[in-house]
């Protein structure tokens, strides 16, 4: 299996973290699991359907389909004749491009996309990277929200700024950012907090060459102790510390 990341154009890459693409090799089936980031996708799958381990059916082939933000980890099956393209948004991006229902409503959901005018798959087999930049830059709307900048705070901040203090310095209640939330991320301001401090300790773990213990990389990450990154590192991936 393959799997390659590219840039979105300057002007997008406000909204979008990146365009991907995954294709199937050799004769087995590639497992992984993908882990949350707070991100809405698109996947475009151009090929063979995808199934899973089991041979269920998860993506017809040719068509496009809307991946909700995740609250814990999903496992990924590739088959040697699958392609797949990717969107993937950054936290309250996708409504600069779509209108579309809550996406509380899809959270951790995969779903059958329909608009009459999302990207045409035919014509993403040639230039993929040209054809999403011209698609998104013709769609881009600014969002009537600043949701963007506000998840952009939790992030630098590596989730450990409280959720009354991040509406107080957006000059809204905690009540409204909870709904905006909702609505335009997919979980609560807490959830994604959550996810990112996640992400921030994952990583930390993973490249941990000073060998430090879990309780200095917990108390560092803002965990109360031990058992509660471990808690949290097996609820987004399954896995304990000592299996990253």
């Amino acid at each position: 299996m393959s799997y390659r990341q590219f840039k979105p154009h300057p002007a997008l890459s406000a909204y979008i973290d990146a365009y991907w693409l995954v294709e199937g090799s050799g004769n087995a089936l590639h497992t992984s699991n993908i882990l949350p980031d707070g991100c809405v996708d698109l996947i475009f799958n151009l090929d063979d359907q995808c199934r899973n381990t089991e041979g269920t059916i998860t993506m017809e082939s040719e068509k496009t389909y809307l991946i909700g933000t995740m609250t814990t980890f999903k496992t990924s099956c590739i088959g040697p004749d699958n392609k797949l393209i990717g969107v993937r948004f950054k936290p309250a991006a996708f409504s600069s491009f779509f209108r579309f229902a809550p996406l509380h409503e899809i959270t951790d959901l995969s779903i059958d996309f329909k608009p009459t005018d999302i990207p045409e798959i035919n014509k993403l087999r040639e230039r993929p990277v040209q054809y999403l930049n011209h698609y998104f830059l013709n769609r881009l709307i600014q969002p009537r929200h600043n949701l963007l900048d506000v998840a952009r705070e939790i992030e630098q901040a590596k989730g450990q700024l409280p959720i009354h203090e991040l509406a107080k310095r957006n000059y809204i209640t905690t009540r409204q950012l909870e709904r905006h939330f909702q609505r335009y991320v997919g979980t609560s301001p807490k959830e994604f907090a959550n996810i990112i401090r996640f992400r921030n300790a994952h990583a930390l773990i993973k490249r941990n060459k000073e060998k430090r213990s879990l309780l200095t990389i917990a108390f560092e990450c803002g965990y109360y102790d031990h058992a509660h990154l471990t808690n949290d590192i097996k609820r987004y991936t399954g896995l304990t510390p000592s299996q990253l």
